[in-house]
């Protein structure tokens, strides 16, 4: 019987996995996390997307549980500013876009232009961020319709079976640090075995799996399943097995970030309930509020910017209030590997494989791969088809995400500096040159975007192409012979519904100041 797993390192993915593992297997399984007190983690995947939520219900915690612990707060989406040109916004929200008459919203706005801002036109929560309101009422009910935190055919979906049946409006902000903390409470407190130790050795048999590892403190450690959470290092995936890294590089150049974290008064700021991306002259800037700090970086190519120019435009960025924060330079393995099971040894997180922060992936890439480690958790005799299948979904997500970000820097109106006039001639992955021609005669739809599960639907890559403003994009011709008449509704019942919740709903702050 397989049931010994051995976790090498901590931090979110570590304790993400620990976590989990023990809450789907109970005492079933034995599981040691092994991670060292001299090893720092990244930290800087603060933004999720809205699946995490499962994760949580997964654990059995509730907000009022985890959230204070971790000083979060909500997002209802990604505001991108000044990728199209200065001054200008908008939002990719957590919030599927509407049918009428059998075509998107998003396509009549095409033809009919009632206003000049998609996002506002056919969404609510471009204005309910605006307006820095929480999504949830006072007494802690969701907002209004059309979502449904609690409907019984989404319970027990995994991440890919939830996508196309509902989009909930909001995702997550949080220290991973706290995170870490309070998921290793969780684990050990249900029976998983913690260790804080430095592995010097990892031992392989003749066939090259993994039969122990050598630690400095506690000797040798010997387990059926060992799992990678290493980081950017590898040290079981990469290094011990040698498993090639498949470089992104190519067409995501953007290879290095340097991040703040930055004390502010909340109360007094105001949170904006979204993740920020600000483009700069060689990268992005991205902006998350906590409960007591804003965490802030600088995403950059190395190629087109030095680390000291990067800090200093970061920090005059911040302002003031970054004068005294140290600041924290990264270098970032964009990619993947090109497995992420080999033998018995698994990769989650870092270890198995990164894009930039753009759209917030880094813990959705964790929440997925441990979610199908679990639905192909292997038997005794180790199917090598479980593998295969585990190692093709999660190459899937990556490549998608891959191709999804690169569409950003493609689509992105801006030309202002090298960095940006290179987005628009650098290659792009395959098959992304022949959809971009598709969706310039008709938005993207489920037959025409990336064919695997990703993680982002049809409908963000519609907010992506018409947010940026350096494709030009045509309605479906269909419309120009169509009755308007049901679109024109939509878009008024759109805007009574944000007016409506502008004044009902809390500001964020507000709200999460009474969560705690």
């Amino acid at each position: 019987m397989l049931n010994r797993v051995v976790i090498v390192g901590g931090g979110t993915a570590g304790w993400m996995t620990a976590s989990y593992l023990k809450a789907a297997f109970g005492h079933r399984v034995d599981i040691t996390l092994v991670e060292s007190g001299n090893v720092s983690t990244v930290g800087v995947g603060e933004a999720t997307f809205s699946d995490i939520r499962h994760f949580f219900s997964f654990l059995g915690l509730k907000e009022k549980d985890w959230m204070p612990a971790c000083n979060a707060t909500y997002k209802l989406a990604v505001r991108f500013e000044n990728w199209r040109e200065p001054g200008h916004h908008f939002y990719h929200p957590f919030e599927q876009v509407r049918s009428v008459n059998g075509f998107p919203l998003t396509d009549w706005w095409l033809q009919e232009k009632p206003g000049d801002r998609f996002d506002r036109d056919c969404f609510m929560m471009a204005s309910v961020i605006d307006a820095g309101l929480s999504p949830r009422h006072a007494d802690g009910t969701l907002l209004d319709t059309p979502f449904d935190e609690n409907a019984d055919e989404m319970q027990g979906l995994t991440m890919s079976e939830h996508q196309g049946k509902t989009q909930f409006p909001y995702a997550y902000q949080f220290e991973t640090a706290l995170l870490a903390k309070y998921l290793t409470r969780f684990a050990v407190g249900r029976g998983v075995k913690h260790l804080v130790d430095d592995v010097r050795d990892v031992r392989l048999d003749e066939r090259g799996w993994i039969t122990g590892l050598s630690t400095a403190e506690h000797g040798e450690l010997t387990g059926d399943l060992f799992v990678d959470c290493t980081g950017f290092r590898g040290v079981l995936l990469n290094k011990a097995l040698q498993e090639p890294f498949v470089s992104y590089q190519d067409t995501l150049p953007n290879d290095s970030a340097v991040a703040l974290q930055v004390p502010m008064d909340m109360e007094r700021r105001g949170i904006l309930p979204c993740t920020t991306a600000t483009a700069q002259d060689a990268g992005w800037i991205w902006t998350i509020p906590l409960l007591g700090r804003v965490g802030t970086g600088y995403v950059y190519a190395k190629d087109y910017l030095s680390p000291d120019e990067a800090e200093r435009t970061l920090r005059e960025f911040v302002g003031p209030a970054a004068a005294d924060v140290e600041a924290n330079h990264i270098r970032m393995r964009i990619g993947r590997s090109r497995r992420s099971w080999v033998n018995n040894c698994v990769a989650i997180g870092l270890s198995s494989g990164f894009v930039e922060p753009l759209e917030s992936t880094g813990i959705f890439f964790i929440h997925h791969g441990i979610e199908q480690l679990v639905k192909h958790f292997p038997a005794a005799g180790w199917n090598d088809v479980q593998q295969g299948m585990y190692n093709d979904t999660v190459a899937h997500v990556m490549d998608g995400v891959r191709e999804f970000l690169v569409l950003h820097y493609v689509a992105a109106k801006r030309d202002d500096t090298q960095y940006w006039r290179d987005a628009k001639t650098r290659p792009v992955p395959d098959g992304l040159a022949e959809r971009l021609e598709r969706w310039r005669t008709q938005l993207p739809d489920s037959e025409t975007v990336f064919p695997y599960y990703h993680g982002l639907p049809p409908y963000s890559y519609m907010c992506v192409l018409l947010g940026m403003g350096g494709i030009v994009l045509q309605p479906s011709p269909a419309l120009a012979l169509t009755d308007p008449s049901a679109a024109h509704r939509e878009f008024e019942a759109i805007r009574e519904k944000t007016a409506h919740l502008s004044r009902v709903l809390p500001k964020a702050y507000d709200y999460f100041s009474r969560l705690g």
